[in-house]
């Protein structure tokens, strides 16, 4: 949500200034610096509920117009004007049999999951989250201040490296969408399930997603694995691989030649470089 923030400040002319946690990636700092905006880099001890701690602290300190991503019905409703319909008018001639996504501030869930609940109420839609941060599972409400921010961490949250995904407590959007009872079934995600399938995406599909979309991915998979024969599944990869070049998705990947790219440069004469 942040790059799309910073991109929509650009177009208009307003100043944005972005909190994020520093076990973000730098290429997300990059391309909303590039975008215009200025980013806060906040110490990662703090997670997800120091980064808003700081936004509201700059916000009331210079009077400047706070987000609420996190607890803005905007959020969701823009999801429900607009990513639930495309998703139900792409499948309008076709089975609509489960929906698959993850979370990050709930937005999508709630939004997109209300509208095809509403027009295809047969399709099963399923909620994933990261096993290492599996808050929805444990049962255990986010305490809230009075606007609907955190008070503070969630207890069965730790760290997983899914970006994007699970701040360490449960927005307020999504659980507006959770008490409506909006999905059919939860998934948890194993540690390094989104990197790998990610990995195997971009090497065997040709699709360059990032570990979210590696995550989704994953979910969409062990649900075919369960779903009648035939069943039509949809999975929205909403992430690009290149916010991850500095991350372990391409912890594998060298920028230099290995063996046998050498190998196969020298098997002509000219223009080898070699090591």
């Amino acid at each position: 949500m942040s790059p799309a923030l910073a991109m929509m400040c650009a177009q208009r002319g307003y100043p944005c200034v972005i909190t994020m946690a520093e076990s973000f990636s730098i290429e997300r700092r990059k391309i909303m610096r590039m975008l215009g905006a200025k980013v806060i880099v906040t110490p990662k001890a703090g997670k997800g509920t120091g980064m808003v701690e700081k936004a509201k602290e700059l916000a009331e300190k210079h009077g400047w117009f706070l987000a609420h991503q996190f607890e803005s019905d905007a959020n969701w409703k823009f999801h429900y004007d607009t990513t639930g319909p495309e998703i139900v008018n792409d499948m309008k001639d076709e089975r609509l049999d489960y929906w698959v996504t993850g979370y990050g501030t709930g937005g999508t869930f709630h939004g997109a999951a209300k509208y095809i609940k509403e027009k295809r109420p047969t399709t099963k839609v399923i909620l994933a989250e990261p096993g290492a941060a599996a808050m929805l599972s444990s049962g255990i409400k986010t305490a809230r201040n009075d606007d609907g921010t955190p008070v503070g961490s969630h207890p069965a949250f730790s760290a997983h490296p899914i970006q994007g995904w699970a701040p360490d407590f449960i927005p307020l959007v999504l659980e507006k969408g959770l008490n409506q009872s909006l999905y059919d079934d939860l998934i948890q995600i194993p540690s390094d399930a989104g990197i790998t399938m990610a990995q195997s995406l971009a090497k065997n599909e040709g699709i360059l997603t990032g570990i979210s979309g590696g995550a989704t991915m994953w979910a969409a998979v062990e649900t075919a694995k369960k779903a009648p024969e035939g069943s039509v599944i949809v999975a929205m990869l909403a992430d690009t691989g290149e916010r991850y070049l500095t991350t372990a998705l391409f912890a594998g990947v060298k920028g230099e030649m290995n063996d046998e790219e050498l190998e196969i440069s020298r098997t002509t004469p000219s223009w080898v470089l070699e090591p």
